[in-house]
Order: structure tokens, then sequence, then C-alpha cells
């Protein structure tokens, strides 16, 4: 199998890259570096059924050959990225979905699109169901991301009914694991960053918002089955395991044998109180469900960002 994944030097789409790769797939990576890093390739670099192609994908995208899938993971994903690059944002989730979709009707491939949970919003349904609406400011500086990803859903149903092609959505909750950055702006990326060098862990808002935190092997195993066992409906990929904030913060500390103390900032416009995934059609559907542990999660991850700041 042939596989063009877009954002593939990022967090996400280079483990995607890697496991493709160990299921004997040739793999196609595309990447601008506007947000993913060289650096994450290096583990497979050298793999001769990996080829890499610099491009920014709201350009038209051509491939030589072949192509069975395309994996569309090319976004800024982190509030941080997105607040800074706010028309890059909106361009990669319209044209650069467009071109996806025309490179996968073109090759007559599959399209899977790597959506979010923040089609959801700032939720007034908890958990989220996929058949949950949202509830989006589209005006408010959030809006590029979750609007972008909101129009890339409906381009890609578009495509699929009206040209026929075989299309998967799928909505990724929080994530983390090995090569996140440590300047990423998100909780863990900030959190455990500040717990290695005994820095005040910064908490927005009284810390009583909820996230669901899954580790990144579980999201690459969700994201297969869908390619195997899916269909056009979205489906949630997460860990129902919900965790406060400050529940986190104090789970780092101590996982980090940290000295830091917690601060606490004033909470973002729009940020969302609560995240929780439904995960019943992943389950039933795909007969998939996270199998790590948030706790061993964040230890296998605390490892990667102890040696980063080791340096």
């Amino acid at each position: 199998m042939r596989v063009v994944v877009t954002g593939a030097a990022g967090f996400i789409g280079s483990h995607l890259c890697e496991f493709l790769l160990s299921q004997h797939c040739d793999v196609v990576g595309i990447d601008n570096f506007v947000t993913g890093s060289p650096a994450n390739l290096n583990s497979f670099w050298t793999d001769g059924r990996f080829i890499f192609v610099k491009r920014d994908v709201t350009e038209y995208i051509h491939v030589d050959g072949p192509v069975d899938w395309v994996l569309h993971f090319a976004s800024p994903a982190s509030p941080r990225d997105y607040l800074e690059l706010p028309i890059q944002t909106l361009k990669v989730g319209a044209l650069g979905t467009h071109n996806a979709l025309g490179l996968a009707k073109e090759k007559g491939a599959g399209f899977l699109l790597a959506s979010t949970s923040e089609v959801y919003g700032d939720p007034l349904v908890h958990p989220q169901r996929e058949d949950y609406w949202g509830n989006v400011n589209p005006v408010g500086p959030r809006g590029v991301y979750d609007e972008a990803k909101r129009f890339a859903e409906a381009m890609t149903m578009a495509y699929h009914r009206f040209h026929g092609i075989d299309t998967r959505i799928v909505r990724i909750f929080n994530t983390h694991g090995p090569r996140m950055r440590l300047n990423d702006g998100r909780a863990i990326p900030a959190f455990m960053t500040q717990a290695l060098t005994n820095a005040p862990l910064t908490v927005f808002g009284d810390g009583s918002q909820t996230r669901s935190f899954q580790y990144i092997s579980d999201l690459v195993n969700g994201v297969w089955a869908l390619m195997a066992r899916g269909g056009s409906d979205p489906v949630n990929i997460g860990n129902p395991q919900e965790v406060t904030l400050i529940d986190l913060a104090k789970r780092i500390i101590r996982l980090a044998a940290s000295r830091s103390d917690i601060v606490f900032h004033a909470l973002p416009e729009d940020d969302p109180k609560v995240r929780q995934p439904d995960i019943g059609r992943a389950r039933a559907t795909l007969g998939w469900e996270p199998r790590v542990d948030t706790d061993e999660g964040l230890r296998l991850t605390l490892e990667w960002f102890r040696q980063q700041v080791r340096g």
C-alpha cells in the first residue's frame, strides 16, 4: 500500500509515517516545516520506502505514481500556533484540504481527514458524541482553527457524496507523546517543561476545566483501524478518562519529583470548560479503545521531555 501523509514532520504525522512503514507501506511524506521539524523524521529518514516532499499543501499537490491513501494531517494544531498563524491555519484547512482531496480523486485513493475535538467548541453536551454539532464562536480567536476543521469536514463529505471518494474523518482528542515541542503551548508540554525545571506550573482559570489525554500510540492505532474498517461518518478517537487541569498539573509534579508550585492565570477567550469523548462509535465499528493508561502515557511522555530539557 502506498500512502501520502501531509503534515508528515509534525508530532502526529511523524508517528503515523513511522507506524505505516512498520506495516510495510510505502510512504510519501509532505511538509513545509512551518510547525513540523525535520528532526521528527530522523528515525525513518533513510528507509527506502519513505519519500519526502517539501511542499506547502495550500498549493497544487502532485505525486508521481499510484497512491492508495491520502492522509491529511497538515495544520497548525496548538492554540499558540494557530493564534500566531491564523491565515495559514484557515488556508491549510480550506485550500490544503481541497488539494489533498483533489489528489485522492486523481489517484482513485481513499482519503482520511485529521479533524479535531475542537469542532465541538465549548460544548454544551457532555461527553461529546459525533452527532453533536458543537458550540463554536466563528469570530473568536480560536475560530480560525475550529472553523477551518469544520469546513474541512464539510469539504470531505462533499467529495464523498459528489465524487464518490472513499473518505474517513477522525476527530482527534488531546494527544501527547514523544516529539511534542517544548514550546508547543498546550498543557502537557508546558507543565512538563515547567516541572522539569522546577518553574511554577501555569494553570489557566481555576483549573477546574477538564481534558481527556490519550497517548500517541493509541491514536495511531485508531487511525489505522479507521482506515481498515471505518466509514464516512466522523469518529472520535480519544481517551474517555477525563481529568481536570489542576489534577493534571499535580500528577505531573508528582511524576517529575518536582519542587514546582502552581500559579493561576486568566482563562483565555473561548477556552472549553469540558472535553471528553464518547467513543461508543469507535468501539462498535472499529473495535478500538485506548490501551495506555493516563499515568503510564504521562510517564512515557515525561521521559521524552526530560531528555529534551537536559539537551
